[in-house]
């Protein structure tokens, strides 16, 4: 294990928005920043996603449950408007889906690989 703080530190602003693509399933208006990468798992645990303007994301199941935090505009979850500032955790199990009007970008930490349903 390193010791330098340097290897630990993702600079995003140097990173480019990637389309995100699951299943070969291109999610137009959806990009995506990996944060952390765990090599066991072969997947970003930590990630953040910007929806632009009128974008969903599916119906899916979290199997480990899900940590999110919006960074900048507003995300539907469920019939609830998360803003700027909101953070929800949603346990083990738990089913949703995901649409903006207004474009927005959060946080996610997301254990396991989510299930489209």
């Amino acid at each position: 294990m390193s010791t330098n703080i340097q290897d630990y530190i993702v600079r995003t602003s140097a990173q480019e928005w990637i389309p995100l693509v699951e299943d070969d399933i291109h999610y137009k208006g959806i990009f995506v920043k990996s944060l952390l990468f765990n090599k066991e798992k072969q997947r970003s645990t930590t990630i953040l996603i910007k929806f632009e303007p009128g974008t969903a994301y599916p119906y899916h199941n979290h199997p480990a449950g899900e940590e999110l935090f919006v960074l900048e505009g507003e995300a539907i979850i469920e019939g609830a408007t998360l803003k700027s500032g909101d953070y929800l955790h949603t346990p083990i199990n738990f089913k949703h889906s995901v649409k903006t009007d207004i474009g927005c970008t959060i946080l996610f930490v997301v254990p396991e690989e989510v299930e489209k349903l």
